[in-house]
């Protein structure tokens, strides 16, 4: 018979020592304390009598790794620092603990074969759910591999739920939580249009990114809706960061390209490129205009403030969450296989930044 608890010994009790004590095996300990199988009332009571005798403590994040207990929502992100999708992961984490659900947060550093690595570990360890944050890869390799891992995670009971992409194409049992990415950007080009702008810097994002081809299809939409041509080489593609909106706007301004409104793919890349325009002695918007996407906290503490897309993302992020409980919890309608596309709306914000095209002299 264990002694720990009686000799003082200052180690936590173990389920082994429970089972020691109750005179019986750890697999009967684990059922009693689970709940998720049929045991005998006098079982159940000797066990609960040691477990209180010991000061036992369940190791919930283990036994809801292993499929019992509490569950475990996984959200994978690209960088953690980042606003945009913070706030997804805040809103979905915020939704898990109102439950009483534990969230783990994985960052896949921009990288397709770290994310579905990560998706697949996380199916390995029985999760509830694995929610994939941020715009997807064109790849069709990808989107087979991905589509396959929400097969297998269905198969085991768990959900894959993709937040700000596209669905996956065919019969996938994922769930979906968009927003109108290109909606956003029709607005925010046709808003630049009506303020008589006609040479407009693009920088949508990174070219095989599915959150900026929605934004690129957006502008170029806009821009055949006002009648006006719509030049390629106004395009500059690159990450969503603040260096390349540095860079592409300084290097825009070198390469003599002649434009008076900037469209940002994202408030960081709109604050690199208002940066730039800086350097080079432009004014902002009385020279250039500019406009962002997102509506994180940065677009109104910029000077001037930021005129932008808002996207819902902590609301996106609740919404995935209400998703897979409702899912799991059996709700009307709801079974196992299933999948569902919900999109939430964007609207433009406006600002400071931008004023119709100064006469050229």
């Amino acid at each position: 018979m264990s002694q720990r608890k009686a000799s003082g010994d200052a180690g936590r009790a173990t389920i082994r020592d429970v089972a020691e004590r109750a005179g019986v095996s750890v697999a009967s300990v684990s059922r009693v304390l689970s709940g998720n199988y049929p045991v005998s009332e006098e079982l159940r009571r000797r066990v609960m009598k040691v477990v209180g005798d010991l000061d036992y403590v369940t190791n919930a994040h283990a036994r809801s790794l292993a499929g019992g207990g509490t569950p475990t929502v996984a959200i994978l992100i690209n960088d953690i620092t980042g606003a945009a999708f913070a706030h997804v992961a805040r809103g979905v984490e915020g939704a898990a603990t109102l439950r009483g659900w534990l969230s783990l947060v994985g960052t896949t550093g921009d990288d397709p074969e770290r994310e579905l690595a990560l998706v697949n570990m996380m199916r390995q360890q029985g999760v509830a759910a694995v929610v994939l944050l941020g715009g997807a890869y064109d790849y069709d390799e990808y989107q087979l591999r991905m589509a396959r891992f929400a097969r297998s995670l269905d198969a085991a009971g768990s959900q894959l739920v993709l937040v700000g992409r596209p669905p996956l194409e065919g019969d996938v049992p994922a769930t979906t939580v968009d927003y109108d990415n290109e909606g956003g950007a029709y607005a925010m080009a046709s808003h630049l249009l009506s303020a008589g702008h006609r040479k407009v810097l693009v920088l949508p994002g990174h070219a095989e990114l599915t959150t900026a081809q929605g934004r690129l299809r957006g502008a170029r939409r806009a821009f055949e809706a006002y009648g006006v041509p719509f030049e390629p080489s106004m395009v500059r593609h690159g990450f969503y960061d603040y260096e390349h909106g540095y860079d592409a706007v300084q290097e825009s301004l070198r390469d003599g390209l002649d434009f008076t409104a900037v469209l940002a793919g994202t408030d960081v890349v709109a604050a690199g490129a208002m940066q730039a325009l800086r350097a080079a002695g432009l004014r902002v918007p009385e020279d250039v205009s500019i406009v962002g996407y997102d509506d994180i906290p940065l677009a109104s503490q910029l000077t001037p403030q930021l005129t932008t897309v808002h996207v819902p993302y902590e609301e996106m992020g609740r919404v995935a969450l209400r998703a897979v409980a409702d899912r799991r919890e059996g709700g009307p309608g709801r079974r196992k296989g299933d999948g569902d596309h919900l999109v939430l709306g964007t609207h433009v914000v406006v600002r400071n930044s931008v004023r119709p095209p100064a006469p050229r002299v």
